[in-house]
């Protein structure tokens, strides 16, 4: 990414929301469409969508899709909406998980 500040996976989604995007799925589908909400899980849902084959030669035209977050290979987003994207403090990120003090520590 072009901009010097930290950006987070979830951010970047809320923000592409109403903009076209592509999800390219592990099984090699591909999905191109306008980004309707997403979740907490990277679980996607996209409208008007032109669905591809993984092999390029089968097209459908679908009203809406629900992608589950753990199928997604990448996504394709404009870059006018990576620069759209608020900055957020990553110090907070990782707080709760991990470190000294947790279940199994000594």
């Amino acid at each position: 990414w072009s901009r010097g500040g930290a950006m987070l996976p979830l951010s970047l989604l809320r923000t592409a929301t109403g903009n076209p995007m592509l999800v390219e799925l592990k099984n090699g589908e591909t999905f191109n469409g306008t980004l309707d909400s997403c979740d907490n899980w990277m679980n996607i849902k996209l409208k008007e969508v032109i669905c591809t084959s993984r092999d390029g030669d089968r097209f459908w035209r679908l009203p809406e899709v629900v992608i589950r977050g753990n199928n997604i290979k990448y996504l394709r987003i404009p870059e006018e909406v990576i620069d759209m994207v608020p900055e957020e403090d990553l110090s907070m990120a990782g707080k709760g998980k991990g470190g000294k003090g947790g279940k199994g520590d000594g």
